[in-house]
């Protein structure tokens, strides 16, 4: 990296947040920025349920890192795997070298949790990347393929049964796209097949789905998902799962194939780390300003980090709003840094949830006004379309999404193999 003799501010991850204060450090050329992340692109989380049911293309979801940075002088791009860091020394180590810093921010975000259980790590199927996305679509896919060949009646129905494990909105948003894929799509691909043998079973461990979201959300996220045929298990864990067979703590046993993991994140922390983590969720402990506790110029943003406020005294939600919210006020106290002004403790405000459940289906929670049905489909449709990153990808998942709305079918029905 060149020496400018500006301070360094390196970041690690370009997700939401890491992206996010990047984007707002642009203005600021009295610092020199590092951007490191192992991938090339950032990816649109919310969107990967439609990735792995064949609604969009990855491709739709991803925008390359570098693009967003063309004509910024001061923004350092590296594709890089950080391995380990030395709070101390103030230099991190990586698979392309050392790097040292004068400001560290931490933007990994979090991983699925498995809560310990290696069997479900090991046979199921997490939903957090887009490459996760894209083994589901093939996994779901390769499920008929496979079914239309075999005559043993257990075999067909553990491929043709769908598990779903949480509630959450990932969950139910990845079953309702499920659910439409079976009453519309699938059945003309394979007309060989009885897709009333087709189960798609969601299991939550609270009382409600959703629980983050109101009771009449929840009540109306089950309503639409039973009436589009999913079959909806709460308060209920599952406990095993072998590739073949799902256990649950009540003693049930559902023969299935595909077990899909939405149920549980932890902060994905880097080496060196460990000593400052919250024992919560795996995230590492920050005051008002990101700032982790012990540390003067270390930094957590998003998932990763556990902050507490009045309102919020186990930590914030680990969701997109909260990581982008902290990225911006951080920029902020950058800047007032090299000015020598007070700075800005970070609050967060809730600007609200949605998930979407199918067709003309959705349920907004907003501070003001809270809605269902088809006006909030076309509001969570509005917002997620605003948020992607690039003119040409809010394009191509337009299209697709109106494809899709008219046609009851999705074109992107390819099983992509690493290996022939």
């Amino acid at each position: 990296l060149p020496e400018t003799g500006n301070k360094r501010i390196v970041i690690i991850g370009a997700g939401f947040g890491g992206l996010k204060l990047a984007r707002e450090l642009t203005r600021q050329h009295d610092y020199q920025v590092v951007l490191i992340d192992k991938h090339n692109y950032h990816q649109f989380q919310p969107l990967l349920y439609q990735v792995a049911t064949a609604g969009i293309e990855a491709s739709a979801i991803s925008f390359p890192i570098r693009k967003a940075f063309q004509k910024q002088n001061n923004i350092h791009v590296r594709i890089a795997t950080v391995q380990s860091v030395d709070t101390l020394n103030k230099r991190l180590w990586s698979n392309i070298g050392v790097i040292n810093f004068d400001y560290l921010v931490i933007a990994t975000g979090a991983v699925t949790n498995f809560f310990g259980m290696e069997h479900v790590k090991y046979f199921s199927m997490p939903m957090k990347t887009v490459t996760e996305a894209m083994e589901l679509r093939n996994k779901i896919l390769e499920n008929y393929e496979k079914a239309i060949a075999t005559e043993d009646k257990n075999e067909l129905v553990a491929l043709m049964t769908l598990v779903i494990v949480g509630g959450g909105p990932t969950g139910v948003e990845l079953a309702g796209a499920i659910a439409e894929m079976k009453n519309f799509v699938l059945p003309k691909d394979y007309p060989e097949l009885d897709f009333k043998l087709m189960r798609i079973v969601l299991i939550e461990s609270n009382d409600r789905l959703i629980k983050t979201m109101s009771n009449s959300a929840s009540k109306k996220a089950l309503q639409y998902l039973r009436k589009l045929g999913v079959e909806i298990v709460c308060s209920t864990r599952v406990t095993d799962y072998d590739g073949h067979i799902v256990e649950t703590n009540k003693g049930e046993k559902i023969l299935s194939n595909t077990l899909i993991w939405t149920s549980g994140v932890q902060g994905c922390v880097p080496d060196g780390m460990e000593s400052y983590l919250s024992g919560a969720s795996n995230r590492i402990l920050v005051d008002e300003y990101n700032r982790v506790i012990g540390l003067k110029d270390v930094f957590v943003i998003g998932d990763a980090a556990h902050m507490t406020e009045k309102n919020f005294p186990y930590g914030h939600p680990q969701v997109a709003q909260v990581a982008i919210q902290q990225a911006k006020n951080l920029a902020g106290n950058f800047k007032r840094d090299f000015y020598g002004y007070t700075w800005k403790p970070f609050h967060y405000k809730n600007l609200g949830s949605m998930a979407t459940v199918g067709r003309n289906l959705a349920v907004v929670d907003l501070p003001f006004i809270r809605f269902q049905g088809f006006i909030a489909w076309l509001f969570w449709m509005f917002i997620h379309l605003f948020a992607i990153v690039g003119v040409k990808n809010r394009l191509m998942i337009f299209i697709n999404w109106f494809w899709n709305y008219f046609t009851y079918d999705q074109s992107l029905r390819i099983i992509f193999k690493s290996k022939s």
